[in-house]
């Protein structure tokens, strides 16, 4: 049976293999909402690698995060819509003007192709930053505030949501409207490896806390079974909605 017509799940593909990335949707699909492609692959396969997932019965999260003047970001935008994808991601860090400018370029292109525009997501702080990395760039204060900030700016710029660490849900579900969207990077099972992330959570802490939809990639691309890590962390989600 298919279950991702409610997941909350997007599975982080962290490959340049199309092959491999395309083996892996088949395994996960019917547990997730869809998969995250990154810099990565779409260095290398471009638009063409993203329609070959969704031709494999995949929605697309195209994580590219712009970050630019805000007409080189609104062509961004547009230059990808042909991809279809599903969310896409840029740097809330950007300012108002270029955020709204990705918004009228979203929507202008959806009109265009006629299909429902991507939601846009603000990135607020990378998860694999601390206090220290942020400091280390000029930013003063705690991560939190910083989050809590450019969510802010995200929703009154016109963004559909933002990209956070679980860390900072509970506080942005307090300022932000219900239906501004929390996807949360940096998810690990208990026992799995936190990697690079340093602001982690559970899946099930994180839906507790609030978050819309989780980003996890390694816990399930690396295990010994993909459709079975994909399924346990799929059920530990429908848990938390649960209780």
């Amino acid at each position: 049976m298919n279950r991702n017509r409610n997941s909350r799940v997007f599975c982080a593909i962290d490959t340049v293999d199309i092959d491999l990335a395309i083996s892996i949707v088949e395994e996960v699909r019917d547990y997730v909402a869809g998969v995250k492609l990154g810099l990565e692959f779409f260095g290398r396969h471009g638009p063409n690698g993203v329609r070959r997932l969704l031709e494999s019965g995949a929605s697309v999260f195209l994580d590219l995060k712009f970050f630019d003047i805000p007409n080189t970001v609104a062509g961004a935008v547009t230059a990808v819509a042909s991809c279809r994808p599903s969310l896409i991601t840029l740097h809330a860090a950007g300012g108002e003007d270029m955020i709204k400018a990705a918004v009228d370029s979203n929507e202008e292109s959806a009109l265009k192709l006629g299909i429902a525009p991507p939601a846009l997501l603000g990135v607020t702080v990378l998860t694999s930053f601390g206090q220290e990395d942020l400091a280390n760039i000029g930013v003063k204060g705690r991560v939190d505030d910083q989050v809590l900030r450019l969510a802010e700016l995200s929703e009154r710029s016109g963004l559909d949501g933002v990209v956070c660490s679980a860390h900072e849900l509970r506080r942005l579900r307090g300022v932000c409207s219900s239906n501004f969207k929390l996807v949360v990077p940096g998810i690990r099972p208990h026992g799995a490896d936190s990697n690079d992330q340093k602001r982690i959570m559970t899946p099930y802490e994180a839906i507790e806390a609030g978050a819309d939809f989780l980003v996890i990639g390694r816990p399930i691309t690396k295990a010994l079974n993909i459709e079975h890590a994909a399924r346990d962390i799929a059920g530990e989600v429908e848990k938390a909605l649960d209780t």
